[in-house]
């Protein structure tokens, strides 16, 4: 495949990260934008943005497309004739991710997150989900996280199927949950589909460790990481728009997810999402992505 010599520069930003910490946080669910779009048309979008809510404040924020007053701002930001000309958001259930980490292939994590979504005793069930992300956390608060997960598999009472298919348990903080990392090479996957290089230009992150750098380099290579700039989102107005997509977006997906879909924002989300997000609960799924 031959990559053309000018590579794409997308903008991102993410909403809800928490690390490594997926289960009891604040947030349920991981969102990352990104899109492509000129340094003065994105600058001309924050202001019409801004012109329409006309608040006082300094900085906006995605909070602020969210309140119920200007909800006619948020349809028209992503509606078709918004700003969002080109976008992408890829959306993470943390809950889920934390079933991904202990179970045997991506399906059965499926079928056995939705079990015990609808199923399972609550207490038992959110034992489980505690347990399994503290597994893979780098600086666990549980002195023997492998017997903790261990008794709350017991107390969960799986099926002998399920039981199966839960992984050998150890501790694998060398092995890191958190979501950003995976964002970040999808993103460049999506955009880099048709033969492009991305330059990736992203809002400041500590999460983004010299090592988790020279990880993507590794793994996604020159050839379609041409490079990764991390700035303030202050100073870039497209990072800014992806600011407030990732923001929206997770909030939109996590009211879906936890049984209270907005169908019209579902609906003008939806030519956004990420068909390969980490996402398992079939009812918010369909609402995110279904005609």
């Amino acid at each position: 495949m031959a990559f053309p010599r000018s590579p794409v520069e997308v903008a991102c930003d993410e909403s809800g990260s928490e690390g490594d910490k997926l289960v009891g946080g604040n947030t349920d669910v991981f969102a990352h934008a990104s899109v492509v779009v000129g340094v003065d048309e994105a600058a001309e979008a924050v202001r019409d943005i801004r012109g329409r809510i006309r608040s006082p404040a300094t900085e906006y924020k995605a909070n602020h497309l969210l309140r119920a007053k200007h909800r006619a701002v948020l349809t028209w930001f992503l509606g078709p004739d918004g700003p969002l000309v080109a976008a992408h958001v890829y959306l993470v259930d943390k809950p889920f991710l934390a079933v991904t980490s202990v179970v045997d292939g991506v399906d059965a994590a499926a079928e056995l997150y939705r079990a015990g979504r609808t199923g399972a005793d609550p207490v038992r069930w959110w034992a489980f989900l505690e347990a399994a992300n503290e597994l893979g956390r780098v600086r666990s608060a549980d002195p023997d996280p492998v017997k903790t997960f261990l008794r709350a598999v017991d107390a969960l009472g799986l099926a002998a199927a399920a039981r199966e298919s839960i992984v050998e348990p150890m501790n694998q903080a060398d092995v890191s949950l958190d979501p950003l990392p995976p964002a970040i090479v999808r993103t460049v996957e999506h955009w880099s589909d048709g033969g492009r290089s991305v330059r990736v230009v992203h809002d400041q992150t500590n999460a983004l460790t010299p090592d988790r750098l020279a990880e993507l380099d590794r793994r996604l290579g020159p050839k379609r990481l041409a490079s990764l700039t991390m700035v303030d989102s202050v100073d870039d107005p497209r990072v800014q728009l992806a600011d407030f997509l990732a923001g929206v977006a997770r909030k939109i997906a996590e009211n879906a997810l936890n049984g209270h879909p907005d169908r019209e924002l579902t609906t003008a989300l939806r030519p956004y999402v990420d068909a390969n997000s980490v996402w398992a609960d079939t009812e918010s799924w369909d609402a995110l992505v279904s005609e």
